[in-house]
């Protein structure tokens, strides 16, 4: 990982100038927990964050156009400074999910960031997507104005699991 530039990210600069952030890395090296110390960090500079798991915001999106708070979700979101999108790329994104995260990332390209956590390689998030078109103009709102942390490693989880099986077998 570059330490240098995560130091950088904490001043929050990245924010106030529209740049977006990409965490890419295996399970548990720690992308959520860093992009969400990043958003803490934003938080107490008085920006507006979001958080939300991208399954969970394309869940929120369907049942809000069925009851009708879809704008208002939108807007809502549209409004954050700084809006976190974790486990991008977990399943592959139907067209109508697409053409909403291209709604809703349109608004925000150059006026607002977005932070992007990831177990898939940049290389491979085309194939997420089922429309290459969508694909296309997604990734162009989103890669092009971005920082890359890449983080390498073992599972947190996993480690803390063997810390905890060493420390009962020595009692």
């Amino acid at each position: 990982m570059d330490h240098g530039l995560l130091r950088s990210l904490t001043t929050g600069q990245w924010v106030q100038a529209h740049h977006n952030l990409i965490l890419v890395g295996p399970t548990g090296v720690g992308k959520t927990f860093i992009a969400c110390a990043l958003g803490t960090a934003a938080c107490r500079q008085n920006l507006n964050v979001r958080y939300f798991r991208v399954s969970k915001l394309l869940q929120e999106s369907l049942i809000a156009k069925g009851d009708g708070s879809y704008e208002r979700l939108q807007r809502h979101i549209r409004k954050a400074d700084l809006l976190i999108l974790d486990d991008w790329g977990l399943a592959p994104m139907s067209v109508p999910e697409s053409r909403d995260l291209l709604d809703l990332l349109d608004e925000r390209t150059n006026t607002h960031s977005t932070c992007i956590a990831s177990q898939l390689p940049v290389e491979l998030w085309h194939e997420h997507f089922v429309d290459p078109t969508l694909a296309d103009a997604i990734l162009d709102r989103i890669v092009h104005n971005a920082y890359k942390l890449e983080i390498n490693g073992e599972s947190m989880r996993k480690l803390k699991s063997s810390l905890s099986i060493e420390d009962n077998s020595g009692k």
